[in-house]
């Protein structure tokens, strides 16, 4: 039979922003634990004393406050080169039969120049191309017809190299986006690979972005 305590566990363990939240003092146990009652209700299929939730939170929170909080820190002192772009632009086009070729296109002009930063995302309805401010003039011959949804100028980059073994630690991405929120800094795309992702934001913000970052690691 699952217990209070093995629940209010399962429910934490899918949402890792909460132990955070606790260890940053930001959460009280008693509101939290009326939050996750019907979840911890659901669970057990019975009515739940919330203060039973609360001492399971208060076990969950002391065994687990320095594994968790240590793993995490010490993968963020793993974060890699940070590298900086300035003078881009972003163009959001719908996806269309004809996009896919015109990108082709694109790509052919982009690969006779040197430095040049270009990265796409492509989404169920539309397509985000995220390309260096030079190739401007170029943009509306080559996407001539396409259906323009968005764009916008005078935009850098942030590029932060991760640790490999990002891929099994919950809450790193939280952990560095926090952040910058903090800060009231937007950020208008993230691209993202297996070991690297990249913020695009306006330039007005790229030194306090970068600031965080250095600061986080």
């Amino acid at each position: 039979m699952i217990t209070i305590s093995q629940a209010v566990e399962a429910i934490i363990n899918q949402r890792v922003f909460i132990l955070d939240l606790l260890n940053e003092g930001l959460v009280n146990y008693s509101a939290l634990a009326k939050s996750i009652k019907p979840d911890v209700e659901l669970i057990l299929s019975k009515k739940v004393n919330e203060g039973a939730i609360v001492m399971s939170l208060r076990r969950y929170f002391s065994a687990n406050k320095v594994q968790n909080t240590a793993k995490l820190e010490k993968l963020v002192k793993k974060l890699g080169d940070i590298i900086v772009r300035s003078n881009l632009a972003d163009y959001t086009f719908k996806n269309s039969e004809t996009l896919l070729k015109k990108q082709k296109k694109l790509i052919a002009i982009l690969s006779a120049k040197k430095d040049f930063f270009y990265t796409l995302s492509q989404g169920v309805y539309e397509t985000t191309f995220v390309l260096s401010d030079i190739a401007s003039k170029e943009i509306p011959d080559i996407f001539e017809g396409e259906k323009l949804i968005s764009y916008n100028s005078g935009l850098s980059s942030i590029t932060i190299k991760l640790p490999a073994e990002n891929t099994e630690q919950p809450g790193l991405y939280y952990y560095i986006f926090k952040r910058i929120a903090w800060e009231g800094i937007n950020v208008l795309e993230v691209i993202s690979t297996t070991n690297e992702f990249t913020l695009i934001l306006k330039d007005k913000d790229i030194d306090r972005a970068f600031s965080v970052i250095k600061r986080i690691k």
